[in-house]
């Protein structure tokens, strides 16, 4: 731990005493990248006081993976869980689940990702145009629960302006590690008034191979692929709105299939359905003083079955209906802001298909929610505030029907102490009301091999939350540390036992019992990272380091699954046609165990590398690109991952591939 303290002191150091000169070089301006989950649709370098990281460009290609957690894993205070290559969510500073808020385009996916690792996320990052990563006041647009942040994946669906030539990407890429194919493209054209876009992908691998060893410590275990690693995806979507001087308003559609192996002991599989329907419109400056009036209805039917040797086991079903009306007004007392209304309207169920216990029982669930955010100055401070209260009712078949009403609230201030740094801080409290399957589950999860038992008694969870942050933002050179603590009452977490039982929950040899409880929990840690010249031609370069430690309070010991701590550097060249880069991160051993965990998780050294070239053809952008991962062929296992002792991630692998923009 010294070291990387070590590490981290130095980055901030050497940040601070970069000469003048280098930081104000022509010609190095980076280019904006607009926070569309941002309520002012702000730039990612605005994001003072709800540090954001946008991906987009080359950068979002260069680290696009088969799903979202491992697009995101390498991002400031962002891991993954991982569950083979078919499902893994980013853990934002330890936190995850449905702490952390889950959108397209800024509603929410509706699947049900957030219950439990091995359900993958129906987002598609590799038809995105960006991926946004948003805490503090922000976030409570979206959901008090968002304790840990919220992942947006912009993929422009419903086009919002017209183009003069018809646009888009197809990209192909092919990697050996796993046999995999992935074809992806998108493409907006306009006919008058009208917009219109469509976007698709379909991904074919094969169980991945590994280093060596499935079982971690078990040389008897040595094997080159890991079994039921596999995945098959096709996503397309399509979408048309009439584009106008007063603004805009379209609808869109998509349909997603995904069938993934679990590399559980089981070795079940998931077969995943999406269908979702989306409109979107806003109007400029309907009445004065009124910048403009969105409004949202998203319509979401999603089904997983998860199947065993004799077919489906647990049939997972979540059909949403969500509403949102947002009204940003213009400066009042020096104060810009957002208001708004949002409703979501649930039945989800996840119902045994062979006739036993239902794991969750059909719950509908209402939600009603009133959100305000708003910014403005006060003399040399930059303040922002958000506010939102809510409504949530969860009514079971059968079971006590439970409502919860929830306050949640943020304040921030920014001082810009002298030109291009700032020092800041943000308090939050935010009130989470239990999810479904923690209030009622009362059954067998098969792809976890767990029997999983809710409490319909539990409290609502709140969470305390303060975050400190210093960095420079201009220049050739910018650099940011962050240290927060966060304390959590009713704080809701899984408890796998040591006892055995069948599908009927009586003794037996299949299954863990998996038992919700609630308890007291703080999380705490720190954030820096250093970079150089990040968009700009030449060299560039980037530092960074981040820990954290989760714990339940009355000696309840480490909270189960917590990041290890990483420090990393990347180097890169962009030149003309050409751009390249390197990369390695180190993550420190993880050996500070929840009750129910029994194996240390080793430290790991990731090193990747990328180039690419870049040529016009016939007045189309032609790159051909080769991305190279795990080059030392590491033995890397998340301590993120329930599956972190038999499951180790992909071994050394190349990735080539080719990609077309016209």
């Amino acid at each position: 731990m010294n070291i990387q303290r070590t590490l981290l002191a130095s980055a901030i150091l050497l940040a601070w005493n970069l000469p003048a000169h280098a930081q104000s070089a022509p010609g190095n301006d980076t280019p904006q990248v607009i926070v569309t989950a941002s309520p002012f649709r702000n730039s990612e370098n605005d994001q003072i006081l709800t540090p954001a990281k946008v991906l987009a460009g080359d950068e979002l290609r260069d680290k696009a993976g088969s799903s979202l957690g491992e697009t995101l894993s390498q991002e400031l205070g962002v891991s993954a869980s991982a569950f083979g290559a078919g499902a893994s969510r980013p853990i934002i500073r330890g936190l995850e689940g449905s702490r952390v808020k889950m959108l397209e385009n800024g509603m929410s996916v509706s699947d049900v990702s957030g219950l439990s690792n091995d359900h993958a996320v129906s987002a598609e990052g590799a038809v995105a145009r960006q991926i946004e990563i948003l805490r503090g006041p922000a976030a409570l647009l979206y959901g008090s629960g968002a304790i840990g942040g919220l992942v947006n994946v912009v993929n422009e669906r419903i086009p919002t302006r017209l183009e003069a030539a018809p646009t888009g990407q197809v990209e192909t890429r092919y990697s050996t590690v796993d046999n995999g194919k992935n074809v992806s493209g998108s493409a907006d054209a306009a006919s008058g008034r009208i917009a219109l876009h469509v976007d698709g992908n379909w991904r074919d691998t094969d169980d991945y191979r590994i280093p060596d060893r499935r079982v971690l410590q078990d040389p008897d275990s040595a094997m080159r692929r890991l079994p039921h690693s596999d995945t098959r995806e096709k996503n397309l979507g399509a979408g048309a709105s009439w584009v106008d001087g007063w603004g805009y308003a379209g609808v869109s559609a998509s349909h997603l299939t995904n069938l993934y192996g679990i590399p559980s002991d089981e070795g079940s599989r998931i077969d995943q359905k999406q269908d979702r329907y989306d409109f979107d419109s806003m109007l400029r400056q309907p009445l004065r003083g009124i910048e403009s009036l969105r409004f949202k209805v998203g319509y979401t039917d999603y089904e997983h079955a998860e199947l065993g040797d004799d077919g489906p086991e647990v049939i997972f079903n979540n059909r949403s209906l969500e509403t949102r009306l947002e009204l940003t007004h213009e400066a009042i007392a020096g104060l810009r802001g957002t208001v708004g209304a949002q409703t979501e309207n649930t039945h989800f169920s996840a119902l045994s298909a062979e006739g036993g216990p239902d794991t969750v029982p059909l719950t509908h669930s209402k939600t009603t929610a009133l959100f305000m955010v708003e910014e403005g100055d006060a003399g040399p401070l930059r303040l922002s505030a958000g506010a939102r209260y809510e409504n949530v009712k969860r009514e079971p078949v059968s079971g006590r029907q439970r409502t919860f009403d929830l306050g949640s609230g943020s304040v921030g201030a920014a001082w810009p102490f002298m030109p291009g740094y700032s020092v800041g801080a943000t308090l939050s409290y935010a009130q989470r009301a239990p999810a479904i399957e923690e209030l009622y589950s009362a059954g067998p999860h098969d792809a976890t091999a767990t029997f999983d038992i809710g409490n319909p008694d539990f409290d609502k969870e709140t969470s305390r939350n303060v975050e400190l942050t210093l960095q420079k933002n201009t220049g050739l050179v910018r650099w940011k540390t962050n240290l927060f603590r966060n304390n959590i009452d009713n704080y809701i977490f899984g408890r796998i036992g040591t006892d055995l039982v069948d599908e009927e929950g009586n003794p037996g040899d299949a299954l863990r019992t998996r038992t919700f409880e609630q308890r007291r929990a703080r999380i705490h840690g720190a954030e820096a990272e250093l970079t150089y010249n990040q968009t700009g031609a030449g060299w560039s370069g980037r530092l960074f380091g981040d820990t954290s430690r989760g714990e339940l309070g009355d000696g309840g010991g480490n909270l189960p699954l917590q990041p290890a701590d990483r420090i990393g550097a990347s180097v890169g060249y962009r030149e003309g046609a050409w751009r390249g880069g390197l990369s390695l991160i180190h993550a420190r051993g993880q050996d500070r165990l929840a009750a129910n965990e029994l194996q240390d998780t080793p430290a790991y050294n990731q090193l990747d590398a990328n180039l690419s070239y870049t040529q016009r053809v016939q007045g189309v952008d032609l790159t051909w690109f080769a991305l190279a991962k795990n080059l030392l062929n590491d033995d890397i296992r998340l301590s993120t991952s329930v599956l972190k002792d038999i499951a180790p991630l992909p071994g050394r692998r190349l990735v080539v591939g080719v990609r077309t923009k016209f």
